[in-house]
């Protein structure tokens, strides 16, 4: 039996205290200090408040059981009769807390001097914010940190892209296909946190950031923003602990669901920070604040921003919050609800001034893609390619490559397949089958799968699409299925879905071409799909019918569950390139509908093949496992990571698998 966390004793005597549920979640408390239990004899026995895991108490008896250090039975249970009374003398801490004094009184020369000082630990959070989105060693985002990120994993669950060969000699790894549990990049999604708890955790803990709050909010929001995703992609995490940078192992892992509940508590505490700043900062304070986010954040969409004005942050905050709302709308319906109309009232993105992300643009460096797709390490996914061809997309206009080679029916054509002997060069947009044993080597010419349709490259270099943090297309697609689910969104699910569609471009918002918008009116009214299947040119895999059955159209007839896959669907074309919140949706909901993933076989033995017409269940990936290689952090995910999973999912058995669901992914209907 191995050593639990105070978590029992800690929500037993929150009890004892009276704590509200709420606050018992939100934080994880750390006591130091004795418990005394006085017999009536007068012998008076001493605990460890630390060691103390359950305390049971009735009229003239405690039942006490506590940790040891015994390799064998790290618990031991005590009885006492003829008990006068229980003394506790001791102090509690609550980790993970990070204070905002955001009425602190602080002169402009005050802020600017702790600026000065901060000048190393500012440096270091601006690497935690590149590194949200495939930085490394403190540069912007780059093309083999974002490999491992995105095209290695997630951007191939949800079949935006395919990796069309399995050989990387430079990283000394085999990627067998989609699903494969491959140790060399398995925990590539996680990197993002990385780099905010070794980056951005020390700065929020510095002394004299307390001296620019509003920095520190707004890099609180970042770390929680960063954390979600972590969360949304591995389950349970050393959230605390990570959060007040201890060093020490064991780390505890927190339930998915007390993260959640904390992050909308520091999301709260910063909102007010700004709304505080606005009236009660002088200008020369708002000046150098500004100045400092746009050297040391880089996060706004253009150089006219005036980055001194945090109504933006307002927005962004408001909307992370709705975005955790929808995702929790399953297993909590009536928080969600109330999460959601709180932020929608408290202003979120409406407009692409206030979105969030980085801009290569800015940055002066090509968006990551750009250089991946010049190793010919990604073509785009077969089913994500035919859902905008039966839609009648408008990237089908011009984002997309056709064959860059003439590919040629394999001598293994497998039955069940229409392709010609030969497909002419430039002639077709075709799409790699996600699952499918990929081809060895990088040259198209002897890896025929590496002349498949990719991005135009001149175009999506020209135009040089951010990396998103929070979109406005995404934030009109989640007021529309609020709305859907009766809350109260400011408006109609229609008119925020067909907004979202209205901006869901990819082109950076200062490029002066988007094409997009030129094809947008006409796609609006598209009321059903073309029913276009797919044909693979090599015959290596079947013919694959459309799975989409859904037009663009909005039609108040529709069902509900047709209009959220409609909403879905529109929302994860939107989202492309970027892949962890089509991921969730992908989870949650089941929509998009796409092509079953092939080859389960290669992954940990959890994910069956399903239906081999459309993806259904037991077929979407659900979570990355943590699959680590150091021994301690094998124990603690033993000690309190399979435990913090376990609960979060009504104490059902959990394993670290990649279809062991996560808090919010729950088994049930989408209404």
């Amino acid at each position: 039996m191995k050593k639990k966390t105070s978590t029992i004793f800690t929500l037993a005597l929150a009890a004892m205290l009276g704590m509200g549920v709420a606050e018992a979640n939100a934080q994880r408390v750390e006591y130091k200090g004795t418990a005394t239990i006085n017999q009536k004899d007068g012998t008076s026995t001493k605990f460890d408040v630390s060691s103390l895991r359950k305390l049971s108490n009735t009229e003239n008896y405690v039942g006490v059981t506590v940790t040891t250090n015994d390799e064998y039975n790290d618990e031991r249970y005590d009885e006492f009769y003829n008990v006068d009374n229980v003394s506790f003398d001791w102090t509690a801490h609550k980790t993970g807390e990070i204070n905002l004094d955001y009425k602190k009184d602080i002169s402009a020369d005050e802020l600017k001097q702790a600026v000065k000082e901060m000048r190393t630990q500012l440096g270091s959070a601006l690497k935690a914010v590149y590194g949200m989105r495939g930085g490394k060693d403190g540069n912007p985002p780059a093309a083999h940190a974002y490999q491992f990120c995105y095209t290695f994993g997630p951007d191939c669950y949800v079949q935006y892209f395919c990796v069309p060969h399995s050989d990387f000699p430079y990283y000394n790894f085999t990627l067998r296909s989609t699903y494969d549990l491959c140790k060399g990049c398995i925990g590539g999604p996680g990197a993002g946190f990385s780099a905010m708890k070794y980056d951005m955790a020390p700065t929020l803990n510095a002394e004299k950031i307390d001296y620019m709050p509003e920095i520190k909010a707004i890099y609180l929001i970042l770390f929680n923003y960063s954390t979600i995703e972590n969360v949304d992609l591995f389950g349970p995490m050393p959230y605390y602990d990570h959060k007040t940078i201890r060093e020490e192992s064991p780390f505890v892992y927190d339930r998915a669901k007390d993260i959640y509940y904390q992050v909308k508590a520091d999301i709260d505490a910063a909102i007010e920070c700004f709304k505080y700043y606005k009236d009660h900062r002088s200008e020369a304070y708002k000046k150098q604040i500004g100045s400092t986010i746009k050297s040391r954040v880089q996060l706004l969409s253009s150089d006219y921003a005036d980055p001194s004005d945090l109504s933006v942050w307002i927005r962004f905050a408001n909307s992370l919050k709705l975005r955790m709302a929808i995702h929790m709308s399953k297993v909590e319906p009536a928080t969600a609800k109330q999460w959601a109309e709180e932020a929608v009232a408290g202003g979120v993105i409406e407009n692409e001034a206030d979105e969030i992300g980085l801009f290569p643009s800015l940055l002066g460096y090509d968006h990551p893609l750009v250089e991946i797709m010049g190793w010919n390490d990604i073509v785009i996914g077969a089913s994500f390619i035919n859902l905008l061809q039966n839609l009648d997309h408008p990237y089908m206009k011009y984002l997309f490559t056709k064959n860059s080679i003439a590919l040629e029916k394999s001598k293994q054509a497998v039955s069940g397949t229409s392709a010609p002997a030969t497909t002419s060069e430039g002639t077709v947009f075709i799409g790699m089958r996600n699952g499918v044993t990929p081809g060895e080597g990088q040259a198209a010419s002897t890896n025929p799968y590496c002349g498949y349709s990719t991005l135009d490259r001149t175009y999506f270099s020209e135009c040089n699409p951010p990396l998103y943090l929070m979109k406005v297309s995404e934030v009109n697609f989640l007021r529309a299925e609020g709305a859907l689910r009766g809350w109260n969104m400011g408006g109609t699910a229609q008119h925020f879905y067909e907004q979202g569609i209205r901006t869901a471009y990819l082109e950076d918002r200062n490029f002066p071409i988007k094409k997009y918008v030129n094809y947008v009116d006409d796609y609006l009214k598209v009321d059903a799909p073309k029913g276009i299947a797919y044909v693979d040119p090599q015959g290596l895999t079947p013919d694959m019918p459309s799975v989409t059955k859904i037009g663009v159209k909005w039609n108040e007839g529709d069902s509900k569950e047709t209009k959220l896959e409609k909403i879905i669907t529109q929302k994860y074309i939107a989202s492309f390139p970027y892949s962890y919140e089509s991921w969730v949706d992908l989870r949650r909901t089941g929509y998009p509908k796409l092509f079953p993933i092939l080859n389960t076989e290669h992954s940990d033995g959890t994910i069956k093949p399903g239906d081999p017409k459309v993806q259904t269940a037991d077929n979407i990936m659900r979570r990355i496992p943590w699959v680590p290689g150091d021994p301690q952090t094998k124990e603690d995910i033993k000690a309190t990571g399979i435990p913090a999973l376990s609960e979060d999912t009504n104490n059902k058995p959990a394993t670290d698998t990649q279809m062991q669901r996560l808090w919010w992914d729950v088994d049930a209907p989408n209404f």
